[in-house]
């Protein structure tokens, strides 16, 4: 090695080829080819995973990942984007994505803030398998002002009594709990709680919605109408809930702009393999200009968006602050995926507007993305505020 070679600069993208990973890499895309991509097509349909495919990850360990060994976790945050990113390649989608590890934002809380029963009771099994948590923030009312949140828990006795209802919650007709946002004193962030509410108590009610994309993964809206939860349910102490929330929206839009980096890799792996394919006029689509370069340019979206979003993470997970960066990397993963799904249904031509096909899959799936886990616009202000824009 020459001392050129020595002082090299080192990748972010050196992280993910531990051979660690390069072996949990392969074993995502076993698991994938294996258990998903045969039954995708019948999960969009049916509109919900099956509760055997939890268990199934988590028997491989894909479950814990994320999470602290004293809730019973293992890796950091690069392995889950791995596994987002290889599950997305492998032929799965982050409709998967959403409804197989909605763990990823309803357990960190518990995990981090709970008791060391709630955490016996809930994340464990979760992380096994045995159990599939949603997050209850989002209200008909409130959308995206979480200090504004109307749903209710008064204290009677070892019980509080919850009232109020939240919606577009992902997994909400399959959960057995819901680590559900209330308020339990009086207005603005300060009065917001975390609180643990099993599904199963009386009281509580779910109605399905249908959804333009993420077929796979149920969404509900969830009533409570004076449901009885014990007290010993509360995650940390009264009024911690909206900083709680808070801590937890970043690693959710890092992994949402994963899921927007990899679709559209994946986009730009199945043009390129069509474009080879399909003849028009005698020959290949690929031999002409306007379609190479089109590809060339999804190519480069994709592979800047990757290249940036994993920087970011890397400096995420080594305590930096990059509240800014995360901001700008959801929105920039995003953008080019949505330009990116958009050129691959164009260049499949009429193939890609047929439901079943992967890419008019991606498509759907691929808007959510820009509105989870804070919209564009909220991400631009996050941005505009550490610019020290503040909006008067």
């Amino acid at each position: 090695m020459t001392a050129l070679d020595a002082a090299a600069p080192v990748s972010a993208h050196d992280a993910w080829e531990t051979p660690e990973r390069r072996e949990l890499r392969a074993m995502v895309r076993r698991f994938t080819e294996r258990e998903i991509v045969p039954h995708l097509e019948e999960w969009e349909d049916v509109g919900e995973l099956p509760r055997a495919l939890h268990r199934t990850a988590g028997s491989l360990g894909l479950l814990a990942l994320g999470f602290p060994e004293a809730a019973g976790g293992d890796g950091d945050h690069l392995d889950t984007a791995l596994v987002t990113e290889e599950l997305i390649l492998a032929g799965g989608s982050s409709g998967v994505c959403a409804g197989l590890f909605t763990h990823g934002i309803a357990a960190p809380h518990i995990a981090a803030n709970g008791s060391p029963e709630l955490v016996d009771r809930f994340v464990r099994p979760t992380l096994r398998g045995e159990l599939i948590g949603s997050l209850g923030i989002t209200e008909p009312g409130t959308g995206s002002d979480v200090a504004g949140i109307t749903t209710r828990a008064v204290r009677d006795g070892d019980d509080y009594v919850v009232t109020g209802a939240k919606t577009f919650i992902t997994s909400g007709t399959r959960a057995d709990y819901v680590t559900t946002a209330v308020r339990t004193g009086g207005p603005g962030h300060r009065g917001v709680s975390l609180l643990v509410v099993e599904t199963d108590r009386p009281g509580v009610a779910r109605t399905r919605l249908r959804k333009m994309g993420w077929h796979c993964s149920d969404t509900a809206t969830i009533s409570y109408d004076e449901v009885r939860v014990p007290a010993a349910n509360l995650v940390g102490a009264e009024g911690s809930g909206f900083r709680q929330i808070m801590e937890r929206f970043a690693s959710e839009r890092l992994s949402l702009a994963v899921q927007a980096y990899a679709t559209a890799q994946r986009c730009v792996e199945l043009t390129v393999a069509w474009a080879r394919q399909r003849e028009t006029f005698g020959a290949p689509l690929s031999s002409r200009q306007v379609v190479r370069h089109r590809i060339a340019q999804m190519a480069r979206h994709a592979t800047v968006a990757r290249t940036y979003v994993r920087d970011v993470l890397v400096r995420y997970e080594a305590g930096a602050d990059v509240v800014t960066e995360l901001a700008m990397a959801k929105n920039a993963a995003v953008e080019a995926c949505d330009w990116v799904v958009d050129q691959a249904v164009q260049l499949h031509g009429g193939a890609g507007y047929l439901h079943g096909v992967e890419v008019e899959r991606h498509y759907r799936d691929a808007r959510i993305l820009g509105i989870g886990g804070g919209t564009n616009e909220i991400m631009d202000e996050v941005i505009a505020g550490r610019l020290g824009l503040d909006g008067s």
